[in-house]
């Protein structure tokens, strides 16, 4: 039987994680399973597989997608409700309890840090294990690694030397070692913030990516530039990557597009796209809202800023409080650490990433540091779901689940094999989330952030339940460490 884009009542995500190879068990031969989902209407973006079957759960994985009925512990009945891959979010900083209890009501399983990332990746992993909602995993940063070895006095972006003094040779041969450790120890990629660290070198960011090509890792960058004013548009930012990458053959990922490209945005998706096309493996991502954030004290606020980026004083909310700035408090709060909402993006260019096929789903959430942060870590796989695609039909179901499923396990894969079954829906994978489409909604607003989302109705992590009925399950730390292979260690020439 064959489903309409949009028609069904309740929408049941069923997010995979890896296992080991899948081997399908006879029905016969298992007929009670842990868990069973009934009569819901499978979607899978890699086969295309569009109908109604029965899945049956064993010790958390996947044993059966059959036609025919299936018996088992317990039973979720999701006549007509939509099974499909669930979230992978490749850009999430607030990696903390309460960053996962809004992820796992978005409907999220694993959430990684890749765009900052850490400089210690075996203390960042070892710091979660065992006592996290949803899975996890993290890249090896430039920006913290650069922090450390220039020496700034910076909590999560540099706001001192790392951010406007060059490297020294001896500085770029540590920076190059401690790089080279976090792959070893299984970063799943090269995190980079290049306009948080202008001071880097051109060629400082060649050998970022030399590194990265060496152990088959992908880069996640935020570009140089992101503005308006020639010379230093989204353009020219995207142009230095792409030809690092060409120049190393490292894959490249370029992060949260439509905030680099502003009103450039189609040109920025068409320069990736034809990136692709002549065999480089280039990638993006988008948010689906037209506020970026950050911090203020960051490189991004330095000299220039509202010429640049085409906004003033009052396009830009203080987490805080809510208030927006004027130059006075733009000011005073420059001096502190604190985050800011940029009323930046316009409505086109955000709703062209959203809809537009080879551009991934990510929130860029941000740590909890004030009461009126970003809504995006809260809201953005719901905001897609129940805005985009089922209010304003900008693109259709599985599309959507293409890119925020298969499209995100797909540009980890190779360098982390354990995403080769994520995105799926595979017998031998792992089971996770379900939800409601006619529901289906973000509740956080940038006034009212602080939101859960509607419609997610059970999130299954690794098979294990960590909402029930809209609430959480207490005492379940079902997370595991998202995380490629430790490395045999390889030599390379410091200098």
């Amino acid at each position: 039987m064959k489903f309409p884009t949009y028609g069904t009542s309740v929408f049941v995500a069923l997010v995979l994680l890896v296992c080991s190879l899948p081997v399908a068990v006879p029905i016969g031969a298992q007929s009670n399973f842990d868990v069973v989902i009934s009569n819901g209407r499978v979607m899978d973006p890699e086969s295309g597989l569009n109908e109604v079957r029965n899945i049956g759960i064993v010790a958390g994985k996947i044993r059966a997608i059959s036609a025919a009925p299936l018996m088992g512990k317990t039973r979720i009945d999701a006549k007509g409700l939509v099974v499909a891959p669930g979230f992978i979010d490749l850009h999430e900083h607030a990696q903390t309890p309460e960053s996962y209890n809004y992820q796992a009501h978005d409907g999220v399983t694993t959430s990684l840090e890749l765009e900052v990332g850490t400089d210690d990746v075996e203390k960042w992993y070892t710091e979660r294990q065992g006592k996290t909602l949803i899975n996890f995993g993290v890249s090896i940063g430039h920006i913290p690694v650069r922090m450390k070895v220039i020496g700034d006095p910076g909590d999560f972006l540099p706001r001192g030397d790392a951010a406007h003094r060059e490297a020294t040779a001896e500085q770029l041969a540590e920076m190059k070692r401690r790089i080279e450790t976090g792959l070893q120890q299984g970063a799943l990629a090269v995190g980079m913030g290049i306009t948080y660290t202008p001071a880097a070198t051109g060629w400082e960011i060649v050998e970022m990516f030399r590194l990265a090509s060496r152990y088959g890792a992908s880069v996640h960058v935020h570009l140089r530039y992101a503005g308006l004013k020639e010379p230093e548009t989204g353009v020219a930012g995207i142009e230095e990557v792409i030809a690092a990458a060409a120049v190393t053959g490292a894959p490249l990922h370029v992060v949260h597009i439509s905030s680099m490209g502003l009103k450039y945005t189609p040109q920025l998706i068409e320069m990736v796209a034809d990136a692709h096309k002549r065999g480089l493996d280039v990638t993006t991502e988008c948010y689906p809202y037209t506020a970026a954030s950050t911090e203020l004290a960051s490189a991004l606020f330095d000299d220039g800023w509202q010429e640049k980026m085409g906004i003033t004083y009052k396009d830009l909310q203080w987490s805080a409080t809510g208030e927006r700035l004027t130059a006075e408090t733009f000011a005073k709060y420059r001096k502190q650490s604190g985050e800011v909402v940029i009323f930046e993006i316009p409505d086109e260019a955000a709703r062209a990433a959203v809809a537009n096929p080879i551009v991934m789903i990510a929130s860029d959430g941000v740590p909890m540091t004030g009461p009126k942060i970003h809504p995006r870590g809260q809201g953005t796989f719901s905001r897609v779901l129940g805005h985009y695609v089922r209010e304003e039909k900008a693109l259709d179901l599985m599309t959507a689940l293409r890119k925020m499923t298969l499209m995100p396990a797909q540009r980890l894969e190779k360098r982390a094999p354990i995403f080769r079954n994520k995105g799926r829906i595979r017998v031998g994978a792992d089971a996770d989330t379900v939800f409601d489409p006619d529901k289906i909604i973000d509740k956080a607003t940038y006034e009212e952030p602080l939101q859960y989302s509607q419609g997610i109705e059970f999130v299954l992590v690794n098979g294990t339940l960590v909402i029930k009925d809209g609430k959480f399950v207490e005492g379940v730390f079902p997370g595991r460490a998202a995380r490629a292979p430790v490395a045999a260690k390889k030599v390379i020439n410091p200098t």
